[in-house]
């Protein structure tokens, strides 16, 4: 039987994931064998997404616990109970993210700048260097960060989002440059419009669901299930020769030129 995708040795640790693509690539990351780490901000959202992932394999795979990306005690402590109840960390998925401003940089206040970079860029910087230990006791492991095609174009009202998702490419390349002699590989994931509750406004209308979707070559707006594959692919040794990428997945509407 071909062992390909195989993630029974894996322990993963995942933020943002209680629904939408998070849950999603938990529940695919699950489905190969591994143990998951399922963390957002509310506790009661978590431990559905859990009894959810549990259910649908008929064992204990999963385990919820709620944290605010943006503390750093709290991050420390997700860490903690994820040592806890996988016994190391293997695989690293950063997915936490915001979006706490619409409109002009030259209007945008400082709390809410701050907020954005802090839970965009710092948590994951913060939260990268907290698992790393432990994945250098195993000889290796698997980071993934999620970023966003709005990394490669300006925009006039979600410009701080763009700014924060483009740092996020930066922080991939130069840990996968410090932390490769470690054998742990750093990737982006770098999603296009995709119907979750995070980018509900962009896509619940029908008129304007229609015309996002008739500008992409694969003419639909991206599903949660899209990135089940992916992070697969990622924890997975076999992409073990690849680290510092942005994966863009997008339906086309952002190709490489």
């Amino acid at each position: 039987m071909s062992k390909l995708f195989d993630l029974c040795n894996k322990n993963v640790l995942l933020t943002g994931a209680s629904k939408g693509m998070g849950l999603a690539m938990a529940q695919g990351l699950v489905n190969h064998g591994a143990n998951v780490v399922v963390s957002s901000r509310k506790l009661d959202q978590c431990e559905k997404a859990v009894e959810i992932i549990n259910e649908s394999i008929g064992k204990e795979k999963a385990f919820a616990f709620s944290c605010n990306a943006s503390s750093k005690d709290e991050l420390n402590a997700l860490v903690d109970f994820s040592l806890s109840k996988l016994g190391s960390i293997t695989t690293l998925v950063c997915n936490a993210g915001v979006n706490s401003f619409f409109g002009s940089m030259s209007e945008i206040d400082d709390e809410s700048y701050d907020k954005t970079m802090d839970t965009n860029v710092k948590s994951n910087h913060w939260l990268i260097n907290m698992v790393t230990p432990s994945m250098k006791e195993s000889g290796g492991g698997s980071i993934m960060i999620t970023s966003s095609i709005a990394a490669f174009h300006a925009s006039e009202t979600l410009g701080a989002y763009s700014i924060s998702k483009l740092a996020v490419l930066g922080l991939v390349r130069n840990y996968a440059s410090e932390l490769g002699p470690s054998n742990i590989r750093v990737n982006a994931i770098c999603p296009g419009l995709v119907k979750t509750d995070f980018s509900k406004l962009l896509w619940e209308n029908p008129d304007a669901e229609k015309a996002s979707s008739q500008k992409m070559p694969l003419r639909r707006l991206g599903e949660a299930d899209d990135f089940k594959g992916v992070a697969v692919f990622l924890a997975s040794d076999e992409s073990s020769f690849m680290t510092g990428q942005a994966l863009t997945i997008c339906g086309g509407a952002s190709m490489w030129s």
